[in-house]
């Protein structure tokens, strides 16, 4: 077969005046097709005693020896009796259903179908963690492929910075990923399965809490005289008081406080005990609140009470304070984290009340533990909220007597 075109030719190839295409012939079939918009690499071919059209690529992307090779091919598939138009359209929907396939694609539509079922906080962790852990190795494997060394390479990887914990929890979302695809059809088994005690276990660590009366008048007295900001250390005094945890303290606001009833109503979008969609449609946790507590409340009210938030972010009003927030104050105080934490007061709290005799089941709903039969739970809070009043107004009592207990030996000295 003579070719006709050289690389100069393709170079210096125009649309001729007066007309919208220009084809310049190569040789057997293989053209360069010149419009306003670009040069393109055509093929004319029968197939079947029908006349097709296969599109080779654009210039200068495609050159000429490239064009000629992949003409070539085009033209070995014909002699083998294939149409090479026919193949083309059968691998791109091959690698369309392989990329639809894919465990990004599958884990992205999993995280999209539960996303209203987490917290938000919850929700944020699971992207993060596929995002940076999981996809950039394994996001574009389609996931009926995937072996479990792949996995346990990606959670070796993790592992490898220190992160034994984030490595298992690397684990347990591709699993959750993987039982979707099964439930969908697009994979057959768990791949995780196989990676149970594959790495080393946790070794959990109870949130650093004080435990004695001496260091409980020392962190009473230390936030008392707290020089950061007055926000951070109305947190601090409420921490004391009401037994949450910290992401539910600093995302308090100010429609959840009723100064009338003396209550503060947390929506179960916040909890991090929330499970199921049922539960987030029936479930809030009613915190009894003090003298003590309602009087810091009213005290911030007039610095944040026009904004959403209660425990307003130092640079946004419009956002609750960081996640460090109450932590670095507690460092900036003097307690290390082996200490005392965020977390640590609930701990605290929970300790001296069951010394204090407190009926187990009211601090244990106040703490709003989750219990896995939900209508006891439900009742429990009904039952424990008149019991969760005294016990929480006997405990901010018992923090004040600690300070006049401070004062009376100040006095003598």
């Amino acid at each position: 077969m003579k070719r006709r075109l050289t690389d100069t030719a393709v170079k210096n190839a125009k649309l001729k005046e007066g007309k919208s295409q220009t084809k310049y012939t190569d040789g057997g079939g293989l053209y360069l097709l010149v419009t306003k918009t670009g040069k393109y690499w055509r093929f004319n071919y029968r197939f079947n005693g029908k006349f097709k059209t296969l599109a080779l690529g654009v210039y200068p992307d495609i050159s000429l020896k490239r064009a000629r090779n992949a003409h070539e091919a085009a033209r070995d598939k014909l002699l083998d009796n294939i149409d090479p138009s026919f193949q083309r359209k059968i691998k791109k929907l091959s690698f369309r259903e392989s990329s639809d396939n894919s465990f990004e694609m599958v884990a992205r539509e999993w995280y999209e179908r539960f996303l209203d079922t987490w917290s938000t906080s919850h929700a944020k962790r699971l992207i993060s963690r596929l995002e940076n852990d999981v996809f950039p190795w394994l996001g574009s494997r389609p996931i009926n492929e995937i072996e479990p060394p792949e996995i346990l390479a990606v959670m070796e990887r993790v592992h490898s910075r220190g992160a034994l914990e984030s490595a298992h929890r690397v684990r347990h979302v591709c699993g959750q990923v993987f039982r979707y695809a099964i439930a969908t059809g697009r994979a057959k088994r768990d791949q995780t399965a196989d990676l149970r005690g594959a790495l080393p276990p946790v070794r959990k660590n109870h949130f650093a809490a004080i435990k004695s009366p001496e260091e409980l008048r020392a962190l009473i007295l230390a936030i008392d005289s707290y020089r950061g900001t007055f926000i951070v250390r109305c947190a601090l005094q409420i921490s004391a008081l009401v037994m949450l945890r910290p992401g539910e303290l600093r995302q308090a606001q100010w429609d959840e406080i009723n100064f009338q009833k003396t209550t503060w109503t947390i929506p179960v979008s916040r909890m991090k005990a929330r499970k199921t969609t049922k539960e987030l449609n029936q479930t809030t946790h009613i915190v009894p609140l003090s003298s003590q507590a309602v009087n810091i409340f009213k005290e911030l009210h007039p610095l944040t009470g026009h904004f959403p938030y209660v425990f307003t972010g130092a640079r946004n009003r419009y956002r609750p304070m960081s996640e460090n927030a109450v932590n670095g104050a507690l460092r900036s105080m003097g307690f290390t984290n082996d200490q005392m934490t965020a977390h640590g007061f609930r701990a605290t709290a929970s300790t001296f009340l069951n010394e204090m005799g407190f009926n187990p089941d009211a601090i244990e709903a106040q703490l709003a533990h989750k219990d896995k039969n939900e209508i006891r739970a439900a009742y429990n809070r009904a039952q424990y909220l008149d019991e969760r009043r005294t016990m929480l107004q006997a405990w901010a009592d018992y923090l004040d007597s600690m300070r006049s207990e401070n004062e009376l030996q100040h006095n003598k000295i």
